[in-house]
């Protein structure tokens, strides 16, 4: 630890200086609270050693003054002429612990350890909680792909503006999250955020769930209720899967869309709503259109700004990631306490095309945990991903060459050219995108002759 040791004392600053340093802390001196405060400006420490009663600025002065400028150091207040009162008030002053002089050297030993434990504890809330706000910034979506970075950058441009959004993407991509992070960047996120899925309901039901209906508009209708639209009002409806959607519908919905108001099933008044649509889908909506199978005057409707989330193949570099997100998630659900995934288990992981993308590798996860023995996940809890993609590739090459080395360098090759490609060529941006040091990216690109 980075200790400053404050007192009028020559005697007691070298005493405590040897004891500090015997413990292995990086100790500085101050004769006063002046000197103290100019040695903290040019650089902070972690803990401050200050004797209460000093000429010029003393010890209550230098700490009020430390705390206005808001200093990070934990700061133990020491005195020879203390009592209670003058303990309770460093403390209500900001000081984090007391102590009385005369003292032995076991005691300020055991009072330094309670605050190098505070201040772990302290760095450890921090770390947690710059995590999580890295996490609400992306609305929990785990990755830092430059591909999945620009959907999450054009989602957070959006989300200011009222205009519909579509989101498109292969399933099990993060459609619904990235609605999700648009509604809650957004003036509306107080707000209720409804989400359906228009392929998951019958479609009799469907113009009912949407707009709600009249009192006695079909049989079973004993009382009015109310659709989706204006459950929605003042806040969010996301619409997946809008390519479900029956042709006669897409006209409702499209007049719903430009009028700002729905008309429930069997009641002729018309509803007032004021809702942002965002809509997703896993089809091809321009050949749908081309194909007569999607009306080309909704489809522009909430065309207005695209986002295309890639496929987890297309952000492999995402995947240690996922992989530690997904491990936590379920050890916390589940009780359990995976810790590792051996390293032959995360090659298979790495080198799987993922055709069901996130949702996959969730569920992988979750079923490799349960069948785990101990506290890792080896390739035979991922014997469903075996025998595809891999073996695949052996056939490729006639199931001649299966070699581990061999491959584990071709897939390290793969990802090295994709990040320099994302990068442009940035070899320090590469590296982060690799979870390598620059060092070893330098050293990998000259092993394998990439250019």
């Amino acid at each position: 630890m980075n200790i400053l040791i404050v007192d009028d004392e020559l005697g007691l600053r070298h005493t405590l200086t040897l004891i500090l340093d015997a413990e292995g802390h990086t100790t500085r001196t101050a004769a006063d609270g002046a000197a103290a405060l100019k040695l903290l400006a040019e650089k902070d420490a972690d803990i401050v050693l200050c004797d209460v009663r000093m000429p010029g600025v003393d010890g209550l002065t230098f700490l009020d003054r430390y705390k206005h400028t808001a200093g990070r150091a934990l700061v133990v207040m020491m005195s020879a002429y203390g009592d209670d009162d003058s303990a309770i008030d460093a403390i209500k002053r900001g000081a984090h612990d007391f102590i009385q002089k005369p003292f032995r050297a076991d005691q300020v030993l055991l009072v330094l350890s309670k605050a190098v434990e505070r201040e772990g504890l302290r760095e450890q809330v921090r770390r947690l909680s710059d995590e999580l706000a890295g996490l609400r910034g992306q609305g929990g979506i785990v990755g830092h792909s430059a591909a999945l970075q620009q959907a999450i950058e054009v989602a957070h441009k959006v989300a200011r503006h009222s205009s519909t959004v579509l989101i498109t993407g292969a399933s099990g991509t993060g459609k619904e999250l990235f609605a999700r992070l648009i509604h809650d960047a957004s003036t509306r996120s107080g707000q209720p955020f409804v989400a359906v899925n228009c392929g998951a309901i019958p479609e009799q039901l469907l113009e009912s769930e949407l707009f709600g209906h009249a009192r006695g508009a079909f049989t079973g209708a004993a009382a009015a209720r109310k659709g989706l639209f204006e459950e929605a009002t003042d806040g969010t409806l996301f619409l997946d899967e809008i390519g479900e959607l029956p042709l006669a519908l897409q006209v409702k919905l499209l007049r719903a869309l430009q009028e700002g108001e729905v008309r429930p099933v069997g009641d002729n008044a018309p509803v007032s709503v004021d809702v942002r649509v965002v809509a997703a889908t896993a089809r091809d909506l321009e050949a749908e259109v081309a194909a007569g199978r999607f009306r080309a005057d909704l489809f522009y409707r909430i065309n207005v700004v695209r986002i295309q989330l890639p496929s987890l193949r297309e952000r492999r570099e995402d995947l240690p990631a996922l992989v530690r997100h997904f491990l936590e998630r379920f050890n916390e659900r589940l009780g359990t306490a995976i810790t590792v995934v051996t390293p032959p288990a995360m090659r298979l992981i790495l080198e799987y095309d993922w055709p069901g993308n996130v949702r996959e590798l969730e569920n992988v996860l979750e079923r490799a945990i349960v069948l785990a023995e101990g506290s890792e996940i080896g390739v035979e809890q991922l014997a469903q991903l075996r025998g595809t993609d891999v073996q695949a590739a052996a056939s490729a090459d006639g199931g001649s060459d299966l070699s581990v080395k061999r491959r584990t360098e071709a897939l390290e090759r793969t990802l090295i050219t994709q990040a320099l490609a994302q990068t442009g060529g940035n070899r320090t941006r590469a590296a982060k995108l690799l979870d390598l040091s620059h060092r070893a990216l330098l050293y990998k690109i000259r092993e394998y002759g990439i250019e």
